[in-house]
């Protein structure tokens, strides 16, 4: 049971539990989506998955039904976490710490909110693909739908932002000192979220008219989710240069993980987009490019923020002891992120390329560091989670 009626307690970045399952959900559909074959459809649906599991390979189906299982669970378990985040979210909203939030620099925190949405919206598309016979006959009515939710997400965080921003520009109240972490790049995650759900039906769907529109409204999130990120990042490095970074929030340093995974997907699916709606020629080298390019800044920032929050002791106290508190759950998003575009990676980048074949020695031994990285990411997570409920021997009291 989950800890309720937390009143001024609550802190919205609890919306990062429901996110890291979501994103676990989503990384354990990378599996068969990449690694099995569906010539016909742009992801993998049930109707292909169906054979394989009443299949004479018995190997294969029962390491696609354990992939099945935690896609199932990992689910479940990101919508109880939602509807508790906006059960609780309700009733923090009534209290004074609300309006207090509202008043300083971790307002940008209600990003958390159509971040997560829009996870839940990925989350819904994929259950449906796997578990729902014959639903791509029908998904070109799904796209406007898929298109109509993620703008009208994409529009609540706007909001979110015209109200922040609208804030400091007249008080002039940004506290840099409290600034020296990258937590304002949430919203920047929020936006480029959105903008990847967006470039899904851009990319495929068949009717130009839909690509031309998911593609565009992609583009326009994409671009703000760039520039704003520009300014923050700088305005995060001035503080965190001058202040020294913010112990408590020093897994921020590993946002732009997360962010990054988004756009190169966003990146890959717009270039899918142009060829498939608008016949463009398809560099499949151009894609070793994009991925390689992410996956090398990912290890950089990856390497960096693992030290810096290892000199402070962040694993030690937050990961590992008793001082988590809602923010902790941000280091699940870099796992999740890493292991995502590592696949894209493996695939897109190297054996589209031919420069590795589908299944070889050569293919497992890199794909796995990433499966080690999911698999810590997914102990960590449970480790957080634990401290949250209140039952049995992990029962401490919540975190503030």
């Amino acid at each position: 049971m989950l800890i309720k009626n937390l009143n001024e307690k609550y802190n919205p970045l609890y919306f990062l539990a429901a996110l890291g399952a979501g994103g676990l959900a989503v990384s354990f559909f990378m599996y068969p989506n990449f690694m099995l074959e569906h010539k016909d459809t742009p992801m993998l649906t049930f109707n292909q998955l169906y054979p394989i599991l009443m299949g004479e390979d018995k190997l294969t189906a029962i390491l696609l039904s354990g992939a099945l299982v935690a896609i199932i669970a990992l689910a479940v378990l990101h919508f109880r976490l939602l509807f508790w985040n906006i059960s609780e979210y309700r009733k923090f909203k009534k209290t004074d710490a609300f309006q207090s939030l509202k008043d300083s620099n971790r307002e940008i925190s209600l990003m958390v909110i159509p971040l997560t949405l829009a996870m839940s919206v990925n989350v819904a598309f994929i259950l449906g693909a796997v578990f729902v016979p014959n639903l791509w006959s029908v998904v070109e009515y799904l796209f406007p739908a898929a298109i109509a939710t993620f703008l009208a997400i994409g529009i609540y965080a706007l909001k979110i932002l015209s109200d922040y921003f609208t804030r400091i520009f007249i008080k002039g109240d940004f506290k840099f000192s409290e600034n020296n972490n990258f937590t304002q790049m949430i919203a920047i995650f929020a936006l480029t979220m959105v903008a990847v759900g967006l470039a899904a039906p851009g990319a495929m769907s068949h009717h130009k008219e839909i690509n031309a529109i998911g593609m565009f409204l992609s583009i326009f999130f994409l671009s703000i989710a760039i520039i704003l990120g520009v300014i923050k990042m700088i305005l995060g490095f001035k503080s965190t240069l001058k202040h020294g970074v913010d112990k408590g929030t020093s897994a921020s340093l590993w946002m732009m993980i997360p962010i990054l995974t988004l756009m190169g997907i966003t990146i890959i699916r717009l270039t899918m987009g142009l060829h498939h709606g608008f016949e463009e020629t398809l560099s499949k080298p151009s894609f070793f490019i994009i991925t390689s390019v992410v996956i090398s800044l990912q290890i950089f920032i990856g390497l960096i923020g693992y030290k810096v929050m290892k000199s402070v002791g962040y694993f030690k106290d937050h990961s590992q002891g008793d001082s988590a508190n809602a923010g902790s759950f941000a280091l699940i998003c870099p796992g999740v992120a890493f292991f995502v575009f590592g696949m894209f990676f493996l695939v897109f980048g190297l054996v589209q390329n031919g420069l590795v074949e589908m299944m070889s020695p050569a293919f497992f031994v890199l794909l796995a560091p990433l499966v080690l990285v999911q698999m810590q990411t997914l102990r960590v997570f449970f480790r957080l989670l634990c401290k949250v409920t209140a039952c049995g021997p992990c029962k401490v009291s919540l975190p503030a």
